[in-house]
């Protein structure tokens, strides 16, 4: 059974994009202002060069987080618009699941599996436009927030895991 910990990371993450996309805008604004008055020790680093080469990894890595929004919703409108919603409501807006099987008049059981199969499909779409697991993974990795994000959902999984197997074996 696959554990879609992608799926989770990038549906929880998209709400923190803007801030990330925000918070480069300011370290490249930062970089450009300060660029004159920028000390490391080295000359070599306060460079033209070396400045433009900062700011041009800023506004890489930039581009890459906007892809990766836009991917995003587009995945969404790709799936089903059900199941999209209870993506929405769990991931982006973090409402309990109790509170969206409510909503969505279903029975708990219901509930998760029609979450799973979204989860599923979304991945399913995001991999149509590009954007597999291991493409994810070498684009995302050094994006630090995003990373924290994978690793909370692959521990909470593990520890699922690990939880199963010792009620089987009891």
């Amino acid at each position: 059974m696959k554990n879609n910990v992608w799926a989770k990371t990038i549906l929880a993450t998209y709400k923190y994009l803007d801030i990330l996309a925000s918070s480069i805008d300011k370290l490249v604004e930062k970089q450009a202002l300060n660029s004159f008055y920028y000390v490391s020790g080295s000359k070599i680093d306060n460079s033209v060069m070396a400045v433009s080469n900062r700011i041009i990894e800023l506004m890489e890595r930039k581009k890459k987080l906007i892809n990766f929004k836009v991917a995003t919703g587009q995945a969404l409108e790709n799936i089903d618009s059900s199941l999209a919603e209870i993506l929405i409501e769990r991931y982006m807006d973090n409402n309990a699941s109790e509170d969206i099987a409510k909503r969505h008049k279903l029975a708990m059981r219901t509930y998760f599996r029609r979450l799973y199969r979204a989860e599923e499909l979304f991945m399913s779409a995001m991999d149509k436009i590009g954007y597999s697991e291991k493409y994810l993974y070498n684009t995302l990795k050094d994006e630090q927030i995003v990373m924290d994000i994978y690793r909370n959902f692959l521990l909470k999984k593990s520890a699922e895991n690990d939880f199963e197997a010792l009620e089987q074996a009891g």
